[in-house]
């Protein structure tokens, strides 16, 4: 197996998307960011370059005062231009732990606020483009590209195991829903070539730390 260089240069995406509906309405989720915020953390710990998109409604960024950049995003079209913009020019992995909204509404309501009306709303929404899946399209030799896969844990190994597939990624981590907004996470490291580990139960200071180790090891 070919040696993978060392990454001098770790970009991660994290938290989620807000997708308007009216001026003060959106369709989001519910992803604080956290683990994202973690995995910068153990990236400058281990003296990697860290560059930090995150999402709205987080959990605030580390303020470390060098290797450090922090963009913001609200929606997937914002979080896919920041993407054109970092990768693959300015980073040598992508961690993309972002939760992307899968939908968006297809036409947002102009200007002010929909008012209430007795009948219901009807909303079109639109699929929002696969940026993870464009990124690894995009990437250099060299390059790697680690998604992220919520998942029930039923579903967890098969369903990670063709996103890998589908999205031409070099890893994903395979997470069961119940990480969602809680302390500790069961994550799933599953890499392309079919080898899989997990450290088992971590809190996610501990899980960010050891993904990091991981990333840094190939």
């Amino acid at each position: 197996m070919p040696s993978i260089p060392r990454p001098d240069t770790v970009l991660i995406t994290a938290g989620p998307t807000y997708e308007p509906i009216d001026a003060v309405r959106f369709i989001g989720n519910r992803s604080s960011g956290r683990l994202g915020v973690e995995l910068a953390r153990a990236a400058h710990a281990v003296g990697l370059d860290v560059i930090l998109a995150l999402g709205p409604n987080t959990v605030a960024p580390p303020s470390f005062p060098e290797r450090l950049r922090v963009d913001r995003f609200r929606t997937c079209a914002d979080l896919e231009e920041l993407l054109l913009d970092l990768w693959p020019g300015h980073a040598d992995v992508l961690v993309m732990a972002a939760a992307v909204a899968d939908y968006r509404p297809k036409q947002p309501a102009p200007g002010g606020k929909l008012r209430r009306h007795s009948e219901g709303l009807t909303i079109e929404m639109e699929a929002t483009p696969d940026l993870v899946a464009a990124c690894a399209r995009r990437k250099k030799p060299g390059q790697r590209v680690i998604g992220f896969a919520l998942e029930t844990q039923a579903e967890l190994m098969s369903s990670a195991a063709d996103k890998i597939r589908r999205k031409g990624l070099d890893a994903i981590v395979a997470n069961p829903l119940e990480t969602m907004d809680a302390d500790e996470i069961d994550g799933l490291l599953i890499r392309a070539d079919g080898r899989h580990e997990s450290p088992g139960r971590l809190s996610k200071p501990m899980f960010a730390a050891w993904l990091i180790d991981r990333i840094m090891r190939g």
